[in-house]
C-alpha cells in the first residue's frame, strides 16, 4: 500500500509540474488571425494582431502544405525602424526563445529578405532566407536581466523584415547555467538527435522544455557530412535514466550511432563562428553488453585538445547502462567548420556510441540605453496618443526612435529629443534632470501644462524649445548659469515672475514674447546691483595688479641660477601664466592662461600618480581628480633636465595661448622638486588607436563617427599650421596622438613641446620626433620638418580610419610592413 501511494504522489507531482510547465508558454503566431491549439503538440498558439499594431499578415505561397502557424507571416516596412515584440520574463530566470521565419514561394519581382535579428540590444542573427521550403529557427538561452525582454527585427539589406512565430519556454532551476551568463547569452548553433528513426524534430510533449532536436537525417548542405564508414544507428524502447541538469528527452537517449569500425566522424557548419562555445554530448549506453565487452573511446579534435585526453566509458561514468552521462565543455574555442571524431582505445572491445549533442555560441550581451535616459523618454510615450510614440524595444540600439539621437558611448546616452507638434498633453516628466548627456530639447507646439521640472544637472543642453505650449509658473534661476545653454525659445506661454539676469546678458539667444506675466526685474534694483558689482571688481583688480607688482619685484631679486638648482618654484597655485604673442601688425597680445598647480595638489588629485594610463613623448600620463571635481590628465616629464626651468616656463607660456575646440587644452604646469610636469583637460573615451585597433566590438566606430573624427583632427592641424603665429608644426601626428572626449569629438594632443616655426621661415630642421610608419619620407633624405610633413603623416592616420589596420605591421603588409605600401 506504501509503495503505491508513493507512484501516486509521484506521478501527481510530475502531472503538475507538466501542466505549469504548459501554462508558462507563450507561442505566438506572427500573422495569425485567431488562436488556436497545435493537435500535434497541444500546444496553445494565440494570434499577434493583438500585440503587434505594425506590419501586416501575408500569406505563405508554398505548394508543399504547412503547419497551421506557417501558413501566414507578418511582414514589416522596408524603413530604417525597429519592430519588436515585447516578452514578459522573470528577472534572473533562464529561458529559451525561439524565433522562426518560414517565406514561402517569390512573387514575381520579390527578392529573398535578408536582414538583422536583436534581442534586447544584443545582436541574435543574421536571417538570410535562401530556401523556400525551410523553416529557419533562431534560438537563444538567455537569463532574464529584467521583467521583460524585447525581439526585434530591423536593417534590411533585401527583401522585408518578417517572422512567422515566435516563442519563450521557461527552464527549471539550474539549466545551461554558466559562469559568464551576466556578460553572454547563448546562442543555440546545433541540436543534434542521433540515430533518429527519421527526419522528424523531436520537442514537445517528448521534450517537456520544447526544445527542437533535429535528426541526424536531415540531408542539408555542409550538415553532418564525412560519416565514418561502419557507421551503424541502434535504438532501443528500454526506460533511459535522464535525471541531470540538462535533462534531455527520453526518446532522444533511445536511439544512437555506433562506431562498428571504431571510429565515429562528423563535419558540420556552424553558424556565426569562429567564437568561443559551450558543448554537450549525451551519452548512454543502451546495448546489453557481455561482461567481458566494454565499450572505450576518446575525442579527436584538434581545437579542443585538453579534452581529447579523457576517455569516455559510458556504462562506468553513467553507474550503469542505461543511464544519461553528460560531459560538457563549459568554454572551448571552435570554427565554422567543426570536424570531430569519437575513437574507441586499444582495450576497448566495443567501437564508439553517441545519442545526441548540444552546441551554443557566447553572445557578449549590448549594453542598452542608460537606464536613466529610458526612463525619461518612456514617460513621454503616455502624453501622447500619436502612434509614433508608441516605439517598441530599446530607446537607441539597436536603431534609435525616430524622435531621439544617441550618443556612441556605452552604454548609449539620449542627446537630442525632438517632439515638436506631437500633441502632447500634461506636465515635462520630472526624471529630465537626469538626462545629463541631453544637447537639444524640442518640446514646442504642444499643450504641456504645469511648471519647469529641475533641469539644474543638464550641463551639456544648448538648445531648449519650449514655446507654443501652456507652461506656467516662474522661469528657474539656474537656467541663466546652464553652462552649455545656446538659445532658448519659451514664447507663447503663461510665465510669470523675473527673468533670471544671466538669460539677459546677451550671450544667449533669448525669446519670451507673449508672456504677459513675465518681466525683466526691477531696473534700478538692477542698475544698482550692476555698479556694486562693477565697484568689487575694479577693487579686486586693483589689488591683483598690486600682488603682481610685488611679485615681480621680489622674483628679480632671486637668482635664476640659484632657482634652478634648488629645484623649487615660488609660485603660488592661484597665479596664472599668461602666453603673450605678436599679432600681424606688430602689436603684443595676451591670449591665454595657464595656472601653477602645486606638487602637492598633484598628487593628491592623482592619489599620489597611482593611475598610469598612458605614455607619451613627454613622459608618463596619470588620471587625476582636481578638489572641484575637474578630471585631468598629468603628464610628468621623463627627463626634467633637458629643459632648464625659464626655458619650460616659456614654452608653457607659448602652449597657454593655444586655444581651440579640437585641440586639447592645457589647465596648468608645475617645476617643482625637479619636476615639470604639464596637466591637460581629460578625454574620457581615449586613443583613436584604442577604438581602431584595441576595442572589442561593442565600441566600433561607424561610418559617420570616424568622418566626424577625421574631420576635427584635421581642423585641430590646420589651426597649429594657419591659426597661431608663429605657426606650429605637430611632428608626430599618429592615432594615439588623438583622443576623444565624452561626446566622441576628437582632439589633437601631444603638440606641447612642439618646435614653434619661425614665421619668416618654410621650414625647420631638428631631431626626429615622429613615429615610424607616419614620418614623410623627404624627412628622412633633406632632414626639412614643414606642414607637409603633419599633413603626410595625417593621410596616414585617415587610410588607417578607412582600413581598420595598423600603419606599420609585418602581419598585414608583409616585408613592406607599412601602409603606405601596402595601399600603392
Amino acid at each position: 500500500m506504501g509503495l503505491c501511494s508513493l507512484f501516486l504522489v509521484t506521478l501527481l507531482l510530475l502531472t503538475s509540474f507538466a501542466v505549469c510547465q504548459l501554462e508558462e508558454f507563450i507561442s505566438i503566431d506572427c500573422g495569425g488571425t485567431s488562436n488556436y491549439t497545435d493537435k500535434s503538440t497541444g500546444l496553445a498558439w494565440i494570434s499577434d494582431s493583438g500585440i503587434m499594431k505594425h506590419g501586416k499578415p501575408v500569406e505563405v505561397q508554398n505548394p508543399s502544405g504547412n503547419k497551421f502557424q506557417y501558413q501566414r507571416r507578418r511582414e514589416f516596412p522596408i524603413d530604417s525602424r525597429k519592430y519588436c515584440y515585447t516578452l514578459v520574463t522573470e528577472e534572473r530566470r533562464r529561458y529559451l526563445v525561439r524565433a522562426t521565419f518560414k517565406y514561402g514561394n517569390l512573387d514575381d519581382g520579390d527578392t529573398y529578405p535578408q536582414f538583422q535579428l536583436y534581442l534586447d540590444a544584443t545582436k541574435w542573427a543574421t536571417v538570410s532566407i535562401y530556401d523556400a521550403s525551410r523553416i529557419y529557427a533562431k534560438e537563444m538561452i538567455f537569463r532574464a536581466p529584467s521583467n521583460s525582454i524585447d525581439v526585434c527585427m530591423c536593417c534590411a539589406t533585401t527583401g522585408s523584415p518578417f517572422i512567422s512565430t515566435l516563442e519563450l519556454r521557461p527552464l527549471n532551476l539550474s539549466m545551461y547555467a554558466t559562469d559568464f551568463e551576466g556578460s553572454f547569452f547563448l546562442k543555440v548553433a546545433a541540436r543534434i538527435n542521433f540515430g533518429a528513426p527519421s527526419e522528424d524534430v523531436v520537442r514537445y510533449p517528448d521534450d517537456p522544455y520544447d526544445r527542437i532536436w533535429e535528426s541526424d537525417l536531415i540531408k542539408r548542405q555542409n550538415y553532418l557530412v564525412g560519416v565514418a564508414p561502419g557507421t551503424e544507428r541502434i535504438n532501443t524502447t528500454k526506460k533511459i535514466e535522464i535525471e541531470t541538469r540538462e535533462n534531455p528527452p527520453v526518446k532522444v537517449m533511445q536511439t544512437a550511432v555506433v562506431g562498428t569500425k571504431g571510429i565515429l566522424s562528423y563535419r558540420l557548419n556552424l553558424e556565426d563562428f569562429p567564437g568561443n562555445a559551450r558543448a554537450y554530448a549525451y551519452f548512454a549506453e543502451i546495448e546489453d553488453l557481455p561482461k567481458n565487452e566494454t565499450r572505450k573511446f576518446k575525442l579527436e579534435q584538434p581545437y579542443i585538445a585538453d579534452y581529447s585526453n579523457a576517455v569516455v566509458n559510458i556504462a562506468e561514468n553513467a553507474n550503469g547502462s542505461y543511464t544519461l552521462y553528460e560531459p560538457s565543455y563549459m568554454n572551448v574555442s571552435l570554427e565554422f567548420v567543426l570536424s570531430f571524431s569519437f575513437v574507441k582505445t586499444r582495450d576497448s572491445t566495443q567501437g564508439p556510441l553517441l545519442n545526441a549533442m548540444e552546441i551554443s555560441k557566447y553572445m557578449p550581451i549590448a549594453s542598452k540605453t542608460d537606464r536613466q535616459d529610458s526612463n525619461f523618454v518612456n514617460a513621454f510615450r503616455f502624453l501622447s496618443a500619436e502612434s509614433v510614440l508608441k516605439n517598441e524595444g530599446d530607446p537607441c540600439v539597436p536603431t534609435p526612435w525616430e524622435w531621439v539621437n544617441c550618443s556612441t558611448t556605452t552604454p548609449p546616452r539620449i542627446t537630442k529629443i525632438n517632439l515638436s507638434r506631437r500633441n502632447l498633453k500634461g506636465e515635462i516628466p520630472g526624471k529630465l534632470n537626469n538626462m545629463e548627456a541631453l544637447t537639444e530639447l524640442w518640446l514646442d507646439g504642444n499643450m504641456l501644462t504645469g511648471q519647469l521640472p529641475d533641469m539644474s544637472n543638464l550641463i551639456n543642453v544648448k538648445i531648449m524649445h519650449l514655446e507654443n505650449n501652456k507652461l506656467t509658473g516662474p522661469l528657474p534661476s539656474y537656467l541663466g548659469s546652464l553652462p552649455s545653454l545656446q538659445a532658448l525659445f519659451i514664447q507663447n506661454n503663461s510665465f510669470s515672475g523675473v527673468i533670471p539676469s544671466g538669460l539677459l546678458s546677451g550671450k544667449i539667444i533669448f525669446n519670451f514674447d507673449d508672456n504677459p506675466e513675465l518681466h525683466k526685474g526691477n531696473k534700478k534694483h538692477f542698475q544698482l546691483m550692476l555698479g556694486i558689482s562693477i565697484g568689487v571688481l575694479v577693487i579686486l583688480l586693483i589689488l591683483f595688479l598690486t600682488s603682481l607688482v610685488l611679485l615681480l619685484i621680489l622674483r628679480r631679486k632671486t637668482s635664476q641660477q640659484k632657482r634652478d638648482e634648488k629645484g623649487v618654484s615660488g609660485r603660488s597655485s592661484t597665479k596664472p601664466l599668461t602666453g603673450y604673442s605678436f599679432g600681424r601688425d606688430g602689436n603684443i597680445m595676451d591670449e591665454g592662461t595657464a595656472y601653477y598647480i602645486t606638487l602637492s595638489e598633484l598628487k593628491e588629485a592623482t592619489n599620489n600618480f597611482s593611475k598610469n594610463i598612458g605614455k607619451g613623448s613627454f613622459g608618463s600620463v596619470y588620471y587625476g581628480k582636481m578638489k572641484d571635481g575637474k578630471e585631468v590628465a598629468v603628464k610628468t616629464m621623463t627627463d626634467p633636465s633637458s629643459y632648464g626651468n625659464q626655458q619650460f616656463v616659456n614654452e608653457v607660456a607659448l602652449l597657454s595661448r593655444i586655444h581651440h575646440r579640437n585641440l586639447v587644452p592645457l589647465i596648468g604646469y608645475c617645476e617643482e622638486e625637479y619636476q615639470h610636469i604639464l596637466v591637460y583637460e581629460y578625454m574620457h573615451n581615449g586613443t583613436l588607436r584604442e577604438y581602431i585597433h584595441e576595442c572589442s566590438s561593442q565600441k566600433q566606430l561607424d561610418w559617420l563617427a570616424r568622418l566626424r573624427i577625421a574631420e576635427d583632427a584635421a581642423k585641430g592641424l590646420e589651426y597649429l599650421h594657419t591659426g597661431c603665429n608663429p605657426s606650429i608644426i605637430h611632428r608626430d601626428v599618429k592615432t594615439s596622438n588623438i583622443l576623444l572626449d565624452i561626446n566622441m569629438r576628437a582632439k589633437v594632443s601631444d603638440f606641447g613641446l612642439s618646435r614653434l616655426a619661425e614665421e619668416d621661415l618654410t621650414h625647420i630642421s631638428s631631431v626626429a620626433r615622429g613615429t615610424v610608419g607616419y614620418l614623410d619620407p623627404e624627412y628622412y633624405a633633406n632632414q626639412q620638418l614643414t606642414e607637409k610633413s603633419d599633413v603626410y603623416s595625417f593621410g596616414v592616420v585617415l587610410l588607417e580610419l578607412l582600413s581598420g589596420k595598423k600603419a606599420v605591421s609585418s602581419e598585414d603588409y608583409g616585408p613592406e610592413m607599412n601602409i603606405v605600401h601596402w595601399v600603392c
